[in-house]
């Protein structure tokens, strides 16, 4: 079966816009995934169609109502994660996105406003997620953002298998920087050992550049994942990597 996702959302107009393009896009044409939007407004009960209501102790804004969420989420609950966009929640991690994409697929449910009515985490099995430490409109963004991330890993999306393995974040650090043609541009040149044809050399060129970069740039990841000890894998141990896949 494919990776199917669902996005709650108010503005179902959003979807699938960038995942209807590049590698994403292609997926989707061909089946790989699918994707179905809700309108969270259809499960409203008033004759306004309300979906939100001033925040309980005063204060500005509006929140998404409990009821309205609960049974928009009901609708298309079957045991697929659901996860609820909020700078509240746990920051998306790539073991997470790798999690999602190796299951069947996963419901997205976009907030809006001053956000969702807190009891919706109490009484559903919502996990609130967050793709960084700043604030959208919505949640729309941040959902397209997660369908990506998952959606590249799915087999046969990328081109080579191996394409993903050695990305930002896999191993724990951030990727080794990338050249191409032409040699010399502006008086600036590729860096010799990528020349030298040694991949032994190669490698650690690129785990060495990769731990120093992300020492410089996010030492959480150091700290967290101790990937300045992680050696690079040897040449045999790539082309062994390779041929199991």
């Amino acid at each position: 079966m494919p990776f199917a996702a669902t996005v709650l959302t108010l503005y179902p107009e959003m979807f699938p816009g960038p995942l209807g393009v590049s590698l994403a896009g292609k997926a989707l044409g061909e089946g790989t995934w699918s994707l179905d939007t809700v309108q969270i407004r259809d499960f409203a009960t008033d004759k306004h169609r309300s979906v939100d209501d001033t925040p309980a102790g005063g204060g500005a804004g509006m929140v998404l109502k409990p009821d309205v969420l609960a049974a928009a989420v009901d609708s298309v609950a079957d045991g697929r994660p659901i996860l609820a966009l909020t700078p509240r929640g746990r920051p998306l991690s790539q073991e997470r996105v790798r999690e999602l994409a190796a299951g069947e697929g996963v419901i997205l449910l976009c907030g809006r406003f001053e956000g969702f009515d807190e009891r919706i985490f109490e009484a559903r099995d919502i996990e609130p997620v967050s793709i960084g430490d700043y604030v959208l409109s919505g949640g729309e963004l941040g959902a397209m953002v997660i369908l990506d991330a998952c959606v590249r890993l799915l087999p046969g999306v990328m081109g080579a298998a191996s394409s993903g393995e050695e990305e930002s974040f896999e191993a724990g650090l951030l990727e080794y920087p990338h050249y191409t043609r032409p040699v010399t541009w502006e008086g600036r040149t590729i860096p010799e050992v990528l020349r030298s044809g040694d991949h032994a050399k190669i490698a650690a060129w690129r785990h060495a550049k990769a731990v120093e970069d992300t020492r410089l740039r996010r030492p959480d990841l150091i700290e967290r994942h101790g990937g300045a000890s992680q050696a690079p894998p040897s040449g045999a141990q790539r082309e062994d990597r390779a041929s199991k896949k």
